[in-house]
């Protein structure tokens, strides 16, 4: 399985994901899961990826492919004049790949679903993110939908509801992000260490951060050990019931 988030801010966008695949509980493997393409000064893209692992391995392949094309031979995700226009292009793709690995129908077609999160910034427009279904259509964030989450998300989603700020930092984020990574994998076998992380300074384009988290980083050590006693003691700390 899988679980990444996107998440927007007043200061721009942070990408988080995992890096397990399993094939069966004793068959898990690790694959990378968030690509980023960059035309400095002008625009920066990150794809992260939930599903079947042919299927995506396919878009992401082809999406790679085609940007190296000329833009007057068809249209690229760095030729796009927005993020809509991109959005629109890799919702057509991922709807192409899903088709053609289908022979048959929809139960043959169910087999290759995968979901994407889209995020970036093209220079003339803000920094945004898209979450596009299998079928190739999408929603984008908004104030009242600030982060999107593909995979595990039910595990990892109520801290980053309680907690979420669009005005906090990129560091609040990172450990906000890491503690709701640390909840999942505490919950669910299918997602694992490493963590990919990614930071992007709005209207920078270009990719403030990124780095591999690993199961013996100091700070990701930290933050699973102090949040288990934070929630061990708040809990400790509530009125028991009076029987």
């Amino acid at each position: 399985m899988t679980y990444c988030v996107g998440l927007q801010l007043e200061q721009g966008l942070v990408f988080m994901s995992d890096t397990r695949t399993n094939a069966g509980v004793d068959n898990f493997s690790k694959t990378k899961k968030m690509f980023t393409w960059e035309v400095p000064g002008e625009r920066v893209i990150t794809l992260m990826t939930a599903g079947n692992l042919a299927t995506t391995q396919s878009l992401v392949s082809l999406i790679e492919e085609r940007s190296k094309a000329p833009a007057d031979r068809s249209p690229t995700i760095l030729h796009e004049p927005s993020m809509f226009q991109v959005a629109r292009l890799v919702g057509a793709t991922l709807k192409e790949v899903i088709e053609e690995s289908a022979s048959t129908g929809q139960a043959a077609s169910s087999k290759f679903k995968a979901t994407v999160i889209l995020g970036g910034q093209i220079k003339g427009s803000d920094p945004t993110l898209f979450l596009i279904y299998p079928e190739g259509n999408f929603v984008e964030v908004t104030e009242e939908t600030p982060f999107f989450q593909i995979g595990e998300a039910k595990y990892g989603k109520p801290i980053l509801v309680r907690a979420y700020d669009p005005d906090m930092s990129f560091e609040e984020a990172v450990k906000l992000l890491l503690v709701s990574f640390d909840s999942t994998i505490k919950a669910n076998l299918s997602v694992g260490l490493p963590f990919d992380l990614q930071i992007y300074e709005k209207d920078t384009y270009k990719t403030s951060l990124q780095r591999r988290i690993e199961d013996d980083d100091e700070y990701y050590q930290s933050i699973t050990t102090g949040w288990g006693d934070a929630l061990r003691e708040a809990f400790g700390s509530l009125p028991s019931y009076k029987l």
